[in-house]
């Protein structure tokens, strides 16, 4: 007979591989110029990287207090939930399964295929779309047989995806110029700004979270949870930091400061891999890509599973395979709505309006642990330093992000919130009423 719920039987290898494998992705191979032209300068840029990376360890010490104290997938939806704000916490979720969770995995399933498509022109148009759709259930067919081979899985193509990194790395040590760092810009030229800098890295370090969406499948997560967004955040500020020096030790900052791929027009500059640079880094962003799509389909639809199971979304989402021991029916219809937005890749596009609610909700996961701290169940393994100090530098640091993402597209922005909630809560009022009130809302301590 099978579990009706999901088992622990990942470890810390394994959680690692997601947070780094979730956050490393596409972006970096153009991040390092856009974190460039903000900045100004070398100096700037490489500080930029450094502060981005030290802005996002609150962030995981929160998180790995919270999810220390309720191990359970959901991330955010379940820290909303015991903090008593259930409908913010339902739509958390409505706007994630129907606006950011399917919709990622094809944009990157699409990125994939644009890459493929530069060695092999025949996969543009419908037969591109055909393969990113075979692309997703290719992984979707690892994730959805076992949670043990799939974590297996993500350790492996993560531990791949960072080797391209590391080749740079150590060829832009032995191959820079130490003038390039002495770039100073000419007067009125270029403005240089450390808070633009810092602010071009944050998206960059956004992703480590993800393990908290599958804390229930985690062996000991008192344990590895807290070792893994922590260690998570000093790899990838480690591995962004290393490439910024690199690329800019390698290539002019002039040139630098105009590319639209650094990592591709450094990687020319190097002796030996300058006649396959595009080869190079073509073959990289696959293997990149496909990793942060691996990790996707892996814990995003533990979030619907964890709503199904309070009564707050389709409850045929909760259903675990009896054989498999996996969140089966949540995993086939995301992957069947992700396959059918390939097709309709202009309506991905508009669907990132939809970031800014997510955002903002992450802020309030943040603000929950104040609540969550005056409940008697709240017992979390790690407990954060300083922890008031630490809980409002979080804040800041998620504000930031929020602010940059209202104004580039405010009204865009506005708009998304108005239909999350004009759809979602006369949802969530039916499922209440159907289901009942959630029995934590009556242990909060006033």
């Amino acid at each position: 007979m099978g579990n009706s719920t999901l088992t622990r039987k990942l470890g810390f290898w394994s959680a690692l591989a997601i947070a780094v494998g979730t956050t490393v992705g596409s972006g970096i191979f153009v991040s390092s110029g856009d974190v460039a032209k903000a900045a100004g300068t070398p100096s700037i840029s490489i500080l930029a990287w450094i502060i981005g990376g030290i802005i996002a360890i609150p962030q995981v010490m929160v998180l790995a207090e919270l999810s220390t104290a309720y191990p359970e997938n959901g991330s955010g939806y379940v820290y909303l939930n015991k903090a008593g704000w259930r409908p913010l916490a339902f739509l958390y979720g409505w706007a994630t399964f129907w606006a950011l969770d399917p919709p990622s995995i094809s944009i990157m399933a699409l990125a994939i295929v644009s890459y493929v498509a530069s060695f092999f022109p025949f996969f543009t148009g419908i037969a591109g779309k055909l393969l990113g759709v075979a692309i997703i259930l290719v992984i979707t067919s690892i994730h959805y047989r076992s949670v043990k081979e799939g974590g297996l899985f993500q350790v492996i193509i993560t531990a791949v995806k960072i080797i391209p990194f590391l080749i740079v790395i150590i060829l832009g040590f032995m191959y820079m110029k130490v003038g390039n760092f002495s770039y100073t810009p000419t007067h009125g030229a270029v403005k240089t700004s450390l808070i633009g800098g810092v602010s071009a890295t944050t998206w960059a370090y956004t992703g480590m979270a993800a393990i908290c969406f599958m804390a229930g499948e985690f062996k000991n997560p008192g344990k590895i949870l807290p070792r893994a967004l922590i260690s998570s955040v000093f790899i990838v500020m480690g591995l962004y930091t290393l490439l910024a020096v690199c690329v800019i030790g390698l290539m002019p900052f002039d040139k630098l400061l105009h590319s639209q791929a650094a990592v591709s027009d450094a990687v020319k500059f190097i002796p030996g891999l300058s006649h396959i640079a595009s080869t190079f880094v073509g073959i990289t962003a696959i293997i990149v890509i496909l990793g942060s799509l691996s990790s996707c389909v892996m814990f995003q639809p533990r979030l619907e599973y964890a709503m199904a199971k309070d009564g707050l979304f389709f409850k045929r989402f909760a259903k675990v395979h009896p054989k498999y021991e996996t969140p089966s029916f949540s995993i086939i219809i995301q992957v069947t709505y992700a396959c059918i937005l390939v097709f309709s890749s202009s309506l991905t596009a508009l669907l990132g309006y939809f970031t800014l609610i997510q955002l903002v909700i992450n802020i309030l996961d943040f603000v929950a642990v104040y609540k969550c701290r005056k409940r008697d169940d709240y017992n979390p393994i790690y407990r954060m330093p300083f922890w008031k100090i630490t809980t409002i530098l979080a804040i800041l640091g998620a504000s930031w992000l929020a602010w940059g993402t209202f104004t580039w597209a405010p009204w865009q922005g506005m708009l998304a919130a108005l239909i999350v909630i004009a759809t979602g809560l006369p949802v969530y009022f039916y499922w209440q009423k159907k289901y009942g009130r959630n029995k934590d809302d009556d242990q909060l301590i006033a």
